[in-house]
């Protein structure tokens, strides 16, 4: 009885903290850089909703690198189920490299 209690106790911590990073505010650095236009954290807007994006990618190792390069050069075929066919469009140089890890690196972190 105890024990499941505990694994209760432990599902309703896992679900609070993952409803928590969800609620969490888009970085500011999202909304200058017109990420905001195509992307929300928890729901799809055009392109696919970050927390999803995390979850594709989550233990890829070679996540980090593709999606910069992705964001840097734009393009089309990872979520065309969910974009239709829109593709991203590319953000380098109007987005600094540096601001693009940091942005991928909040995405993964979700």
């Amino acid at each position: 009885m105890k024990l499941r209690w505990l694994n209760l106790t432990a599902a309703a911590a896992l679900t609070l903290g993952a409803s928590q990073v969800m609620a969490a505010d888009m970085p500011p650095l999202a909304a200058s850089s017109g990420c905001t236009a195509c992307h929300a954290i928890d729901k799809k807007v055009v392109g696919p909703a970050w927390a999803d994006v995390a979850k594709k990618y989550k233990g890829d190792a070679g996540a980090k690198d593709a999606l910069v390069g992705k964001v840097k050069a734009g393009g089309k075929g990872n979520w065309t189920e969910v974009t239709g066919g829109v593709p991203m469009p590319p953000y380098s140089p109007r987005v600094s490299d540096a601001d693009i890890a940091t942005l991928v690196d909040f995405i993964l972190g979700l």
